[in-house]
This record gives C-alpha cells, sequence and structure tokens, in this order.
C-alpha cells in the first residue's frame, strides 16, 4: 500500500514518539512490510493526519516518530447505524461499508427475528478501524454495545430522527402486506428530513414483526421508509440506504 494509515489514539504533535502496540506493530512491520525509516500516515478525530517514519523497529515492538501536518480534522456526519446483527460475514461486511460511508456510530439491535447469537464488540471495532484507515475518514465509528430493540427506542432523543426500512404493509393476507401501511421511498423522506442528526434503523433478515411495527410506527420521531420493489438481503439494504443516506442528507456533496 502506498503511503499507508495508520490510526493512532495518541496525541500527534510534530516530534512526538509513539510506541505501537503489538497488533499495530504487527500491522506495520508485517502486513505492510514497513521498516525503519519509511514513512505512513498516522491520524485521528482529534488531531488530523500527520507524516510520521518509522523511527525504531526491534523483537520487542516498533515506533513512529510524527513529522508534519498534512490535513486538519474533518467530523464525519452525526448518522447512526442500527442494524440487527445477521450472519458473522454479512455482519462484518455491515460494519466495514457502513464505516467506508460514514457513519459516526454503529448500534447493534436484538429483534425478535434476529439470528445471530452472539455479537463480539471487539471484533468489530478491529474491521471499523481498518475501514477507517483504508477510506481516508480521520476516526472509526463507535461501535456499541448490543441492545434490544425495546431499549434502543426507550429515551430515545427526538431531536434524531430514526429512518426505518419498513417493506411491510398492513395486511397479513395480501401479497407484499397489501398497500395500506406501506411506507414512502427513501428519498422522498430524507428530503423532508432538516435535523443535523440522523439514525438509520436496519431490520433483521424477514423483517420486523407486527409487534415492533406497531412500536416503530407510535414514535413520533421515527420515519418508515421503502427501499424500492425488491426485498434486499440485511447487508445490502444497510449499504443501499446509507448511500442514499449520504448523497441526500449526508457529507457526499461536500470536496
Amino acid at each position: 500500500m502506498a503511503n499507508p494509515r495508520l490510526l493512532i489514539d495518541q496525541t500527534l504533535h510534530a516530534g512526538a514518539e509513539i510506541a505501537l502496540d503489538e497488533a499495530q506493530a504487527r500491522h506495520v512491520g508485517t502486513v505492510l512490510r514497513l521498516d525503519a525509516g519509511d514513512s505512513l500516515r498516522v491520524f485521528n478525530a482529534r488531531d488530523g493526519e500527520w507524516r510520521a517514519r518509522v523511527s525504531a523497529k526491534t523483537k520487542r515492538g516498533m515506533s513512529v516518530r510524527v513529522e508534519a501536518l498534512l490535513r486538519e480534522p474533518r467530523e464525519a456526519p452525526d448518522l447512526d447505524l442500527l442494524f440487527a446483527p445477521v450472519k458473522r460475514h454479512a455482519t462484518d461486511l455491515i460494519v466495514e461499508k457502513a464505516t467506508e460511508l460514514g457513519v459516526r456510530r454503529i448500534r447493534p439491535v436484538i429483534t425478535q427475528r434476529t439470528i445471530a447469537e452472539t455479537v463480539r464488540v471487539d471484533r468489530l471495532q478491529s474491521i471499523a478501524r481498518e475501514a477507517a484507515e483504508q477510506t481516508e475518514r480521520f476516526d472509526a465509528p463507535e461501535i456499541c454495545e448490543p441492545l434490544s430493540l425495546a431499549r434502543a427506542l426507550d429515551g430515545w432523543d427526538a431531536s434524531r430522527p430514526l429512518i426505518y426500512a419498513d417493506e411491510a404493509g398492513d395486511d397479513a393476507s395480501a401479497p407484499w402486506g397489501g398497500e395500506s401501511g406501506r411506507a414512502e421511498p427513501i428519498l422522498a423522506a430524507l428530503q423532508k428530513v432538516k435535523a443535523e442528526r440522523l439514525a438509520l434503523l436496519i431490520g433483521p433478515e424477514g423483517g420486523f414483526t407486527a409487534e415492533e411495527r406497531r412500536m416503530l410506527r407510535s414514535l413520533t420521531h421515527v420515519i418508515a421508509v421503502s427501499l424500492g420493489p425488491r426485498i434486499l438481503r440485511a447487508e445490502t439494504a444497510a449499504i443501499a440506504a446509507l448511500s442514499v443516506v449520504q448523497s441526500s442528507w449526508g457529507d457526499w456533496g461536500q470536496g
């Protein structure tokens, strides 16, 4: 990788000597194959992105010396992604692509149809950090501990509208749930949102239950949306919806 990037939690300033932790040293020395004297970029959301150089490489570890500021930090849009964990590979993909698409927080929520038995937050944090390093953003999204959908919604700050993908209608006997209760297209819904903070909720394979839909639709700050005429896998729905959100509401219009 040309001029690789490394997310550093310590304070960055010219002349700072940063000792890498074991995982970082292994990544820099073994994966990136950098040696003493080689250059790289180090960054975080507080201090921005800096040019740095490997100052020492031994069997016991590695360190880098910070040299000069390259870019001032810029925050990602205040966008949360709530999603029902699915199988491991699909969950990993959701976290990776949500990071690339600029989500600030990722919140796993357990719904009645969630099939994943466990969620390893530490694994998802590692995936998010690696994706942040590759995608030129200044931070990795916060990965929250899993909560039930009811607990996640309890006490929700109404100043952050929650958009949720709802493909169901209200008539259980009709194909696709009938026309009653169907949500409007996501782009049309987003064009009405004026808030500076936003959240997106993607449900599990099989969708939300009728009870969950009633709970969601009872909240005035929750907006049901449709992602089109086709039924999408959970990971596809997350990527597609985040792309529309960022193009219509988020930071894709920025340089």
